[in-house]
């Protein structure tokens, strides 16, 4: 804590609102975003990465905090104060920090992936700053943030050399997969049946079985997605400039849409902890299955307004 109470007395209003938009970057809906452009628009087999790493990291990630279940710094110690608008997002156990793992894994994959100097150094600095915003903000301690850290780097290297196998060797990604499927139904099963103690924060316990949920739905998106993807459509991400603005903008617009727009039917309909895992599995399967139909006409815009111009 002496970390945090240093950082405490160093706020600004600078400070609180440099950090409270630095830490938004590490948010859910920013890596949906960026791991849909690469999926997208820049090479398909980056964009399963950046999405693996994630699911793969949120999991870990949700079952170490529902493992130790360690309270956030200020309820640990009464007399340390937060910024007050990262009270809203700070929610669950504090260990370890989602915000800095997810981080890790988007802007340290993006980092390992490139060739360009200035994306690799703009990826450790961006991860740097998310992480010492969480414990700026008052809403980790310099633990939570150091093991997001090292889980996060350890499957942006771990995963890397198998998505690259796996363009060469389709059996390769559905090993990749089925892991992925195993630690997230182990994830679903621990907080579903495992005998928590009295004193559990029924909150937190909730939020770690809606998130079980939603990160089944994805996984068993990505576990559809790829053999029909791989077999049968076989999509390409290339286009000009402007069409690959309108092909993300379609898209994201489109997995937006349904994340928010799904949600009140299919809870009504199955409950709320079903109702999100298909939500999400519908999400997932709109962005890698139905979305990428459309990418020939997206390519032959590019080349219809380039013959118009050569004529």
């Amino acid at each position: 804590m002496q970390l945090l109470y240093f950082l405490e007395g160093a706020r600004t209003s600078f400070g609180d609102a440099f950090f409270s938009l630095i830490t938004h970057l590490g948010e859910e809906t920013l890596f949906m975003a960026l791991a849909l452009v690469f999926f997208w628009c820049v090479d398909k087999y980056r964009g399963y990465y950046l999405l693996v790493v994630g699911f793969c990291g949120t999991v870990f990630n949700q079952l170490l905090k529902m493992i130790f279940r360690i309270p956030r710094p200020w309820i640990i110690d009464p007399d340390f104060t937060i910024v007050e608008s990262a009270r809203a997002e700070a929610t669950g156990y504090s260990f370890p920090s989602g915000h800095t793992q997810s981080s890790v894994g988007l802007y340290g994959g993006i980092a390992h992936t490139s060739k360009r100097r200035a994306v690799q150094i703009g990826g450790v600095v961006l991860c740097a700053l998310i992480a010492l915003s969480r414990m700026y903000l008052g809403v980790h301690t310099p633990k939570d943030v150091l093991v997001s850290i090292i889980i996060g780097t350890a499957l942006v290297f771990a995963f890397f050399p198998i998505i690259e196998k796996g363009r060469k060797d389709p059996k390769v990604m559905y090993i990749l997969i089925v892991f992925n499927i195993v630690i997230t139904v182990a994830n679903l099963l621990f907080v579903e049946l495992y005998p928590f103690p009295a004193d559990v924060d029924p909150v937190n316990l909730a939020s770690a079985v809606d998130n079980a949920y939603k990160m089944l739905g994805a996984v068993l998106g990505v576990c559809l997605l790829y053999p029909v993807e791989n077999r049968w459509i076989r999509f390409e991400t290339k286009a000009v400039w402007w069409a690959q603005i309108l092909k993300f903008a379609g898209g994201i617009g489109l997995v937006v849409a349904a994340k928010a727009l799904l949600k009140s039917p299919l809870n009504a309909l199955f409950g709320a902890s079903l109702g999100n895992c298909i939500r999400y599995l519908i999400m997932v399967l709109l962005a890698g299955l139905l979305w990428p139909l459309t990418f020939n006409f997206f390519a032959k815009l590019g080349k219809h307004a380039q013959s118009e111009n050569s004529d």
